[in-house]
């Protein structure tokens, strides 16, 4: 299957208002593609869709709605006559030992980091099955690879993430739709800004990563990597790789 011109993709990001899910709607939108940005910041969405000019639309969406899901579904194929592709970006982060969370945090966490990306798969299938196959990309985390102490409920939901994502790639393989897990280690985002500052520090590339770092990989996940189905790819500075000893 030959390379996907990124004009030719019709996609929804989910997480899209700000930081990685930001980053790729503006890379993507800039190299032609049609992009529908969805967020429950409705403020900071519509204020990037009206920045990247015509190729972009905001639309509201929590991922946990099973309604909000099948309405943006809807109306992305209405606004861009078809949808191809799907990056499933939301998430959140919490802190806090097995001990020291509270099962209802670890829930929301869940429910938002899991249960949004199934719902997401579950509702945007159709339409690429619709539209001949596509690709779907779902945002795990090198915490979808490793354990981090306090950080219980977020490692849990990523680890999560990255098994339903093999059994989505081989649930939607006979019809033409590749689903693979992207594996970001500390980025510099909202969401980054919460992490100890030296986490990176004994990476093999030790410093944070760049919003737009990620957005490349997953225009290249997207648009290049036709043979790649149910596959990690691991963007992290070497974090997962091990640790460089910083010797005086």
């Amino acid at each position: 299957m030959p390379m996907i011109d990124p004009k030719d993709l019709k996609i929804l990001i989910t997480g899209g208002a700000r930081g990685i899910g930001a980053a790729t709607a503006r890379l993507l939108a800039a190299q032609g593609a049609a992009v529908m940005i969805t967020d429950v910041l409705d403020d900071e969405g519509a204020a990037l869709a009206q920045e990247i000019g015509p190729r972009a639309r905001y639309r509201r969406l929590d991922v946990t709605s099973e309604a909000d899901w099948q309405d943006a579904v809807t109306a992305a194929e209405e606004a861009m006559g078809g949808l191809n592709a799907l990056f499933n970006n939301a998430g959140i982060l919490d802190f806090g030992t097995i001990e020291s969370t509270d099962p209802d945090v670890l829930r929301r966490i869940l429910d938002i980091n899991v249960v949004g990306c199934f719902l997401g798969m579950r509702a945007c299938a159709p339409a690429l099955r619709r539209a001949g196959g596509g690709a779907i990309v779902n945002c795990s985390s090198i915490a979808g690879m490793n354990g981090y102490a306090g950080f219980a409920a977020y490692v849990t939901s990523k680890w999560a993430l990255r098994g339903m994502n093999k059994c989505a790639a081989l649930d939607l393989a006979a019809d033409n739709i590749r689903v693979l897990s992207i594996h970001p280690g500390p980025i510099r985002t909202v969401m980054g800004d919460d992490l100890p500052p030296d986490i990176a520090a004994a990476q093999p590339i030790p410093r944070f990563g760049e919003p737009e770092e990620v957005a490349r990989m997953v225009r290249f996940m997207l648009c290049e990597a036709s043979y790649s189905t149910g596959s990690e790819f691991v963007i992290d500075g070497g974090a997962v790789t091990g640790q460089v000893p910083r010797l005086e």
